[in-house]
């Protein structure tokens, strides 16, 4: 597979995993597949997330099915509504038939992400043999919201409750880069390199394999050719509190943010007796932890610590990271803390094609798209059995989701 990101920095120190005795339940990935991701109020402004997912969910059940074996369930994260249960419309949409239920969760950014630790779960407990997991979100379609009585929307549901730190996701990672000394020059060279490494992935063909084209769109729609010198005069969107009281002008802005986006992705969790020698990813470790709601872009580093010390497994051993590039700042955060340079000798390793500050942030689904990186980079790149793959996402309200995998 052409351009597909796949590196041994580091090693993969998990030979013995593959070579030793495999439990028959252990949940695998055997497919993996995601929409182009179109800005809000753009490619998709008018398409609905349940029509957003099915084409997903169908491409991946047809690439999963084995035997005529029928889906056990659809298990989908999203956001911002409509509710009603977005997996079970999205399941009847994409042709599953009746006897397909279908499970939303709802762990805000981390929502897809978890939705496939769910999956997980149930193949592992015996309860399901095939699964389709993922997400999904139309901020485009989303619907606003009024409480009773009152005649203006509010912008989004609390995060946390009275007494508690509430911030916005913005001012959350100003906070973040403040704390930890996470520069203006280093976000917006990160920023920069997400793009550049996300049109070197399409024009590679890294991602065609993994994309389900939803109408004439067959590519991202937010990458774009920037240089650090123009990201350097974007004015920052926040200012940072000083100890006397005054404020100063922050260090996060528009161009090393992620945007708001509109997109799908889902893939197929299946028992290891099920593979049928099929490549894939094996679920080592999935964990959900909590953090600071002050700070809630910390939450990724707590939850790899611990997939890695469940799975005996250092950051050293791990061949490929995805995680969810909501803010640059909180990326180089939780880099710099896990002991990663995705601008220097990790850059191979770290998102090499680019993340959500280029292909943009569908907050439902962009936790199943890091998983859906990770396939097209270790199995679809031909990596050895053994290989291991990190998925992260921070999630607003201080909470952070991660899963280890290895290629089988």
């Amino acid at each position: 597979m052409t351009g597909s990101g796949v590196t041994t920095a580091g090693g993969t120190g998990s030979g013995s995993r593959a070579a030793g005795v495999t439990d028959p339940g252990a949940p695998v990935v055997v497919a993996a597949r995601r929409t182009p991701i179109g800005t809000a109020g753009h490619a998709y402004k008018d398409l609905a997330v349940e029509l957003l997912a099915a084409p997903v969910v169908a491409a991946v059940a047809r690439d999963a099915r084995l035997d005529g074996r029928p889906v056990d369930d659809v298990v989908l994260g999203n956001c911002m509504g409509p509710g009603g249960n977005v997996a079970r419309v999205a399941a009847l949409a994409a042709g599953l038939g009746n006897e397909v239920p279908g499970l939303t969760v709802d762990r805000q950014c981390g929502s897809g992400l978890a939705a496939i630790l769910v999956a997980a779960q149930a193949v592992r407990a015996g309860e399901a043999e095939l699964v389709i997991a993922g997400g999904a979100e139309s901020a485009s379609t989303a619907p606003l919201r009024t409480r009773r009585g009152e005649s203006e929307p509010y912008p989004r549901a609390p995060f946390a409750p009275d007494g508690h730190p509430d911030p916005d996701m913005g001012p959350a990672a100003e906070a973040l880069a403040a704390a930890r000394g996470i520069t203006r020059a280093r976000q917006d060279a990160y920023a920069a390199r997400s793009h550049a490494a996300a049109l070197a992935a399409r024009d590679a063909g890294a991602f065609t394999e993994e994309i389900v084209p939803v109408g004439d769109r067959h590519h991202d729609q937010r990458p774009r050719p920037l240089r650090v010198a123009s990201l350097a005069r974007l004015p920052a969107a926040f200012t940072t509190p000083a100890p006397d009281g005054s404020a100063t002008a922050g260090t996060v802005t528009a161009g090393n943010s992620s945007p708001i986006s509109d997109g799908a992705a889902a893939v197929a969790v299946v028992p290891e007796r099920l593979r049928a020698g099929r490549p894939g990813l094996r679920l080592l470790a999935g964990a959900v932890t909590g953090c600071d709601p002050a700070l809630p872009g910390w939450g990724p580093v707590p939850a790899v610590r611990r997939v890695l010390a469940r799975a005996g497994a250092g950051i050293e051993d791990v061949a490929a990271v995805e995680l969810v590039e909501a803010f640059a700042a909180q990326v180089l955060a939780v880099t710099d803390a896990l002991g990663l340079d995705p601008l220097g000798a990790d850059a191979g390793r770290v998102c090499p094609g680019g993340g959500a500050l280029a292909l943009g942030h569908p907050w439902g689904a962009t936790g199943a798209v890091v998983v859906t990186r990770l396939f097209t980079r270790l199995v679809r790149g031909g990596a050895p059995p053994g290989t291991l793959g990190l998925a992260a996402a921070a999630v607003g309200g201080g909470m952070g989701v991660a899963a280890l995998f290895e290629v089988v």
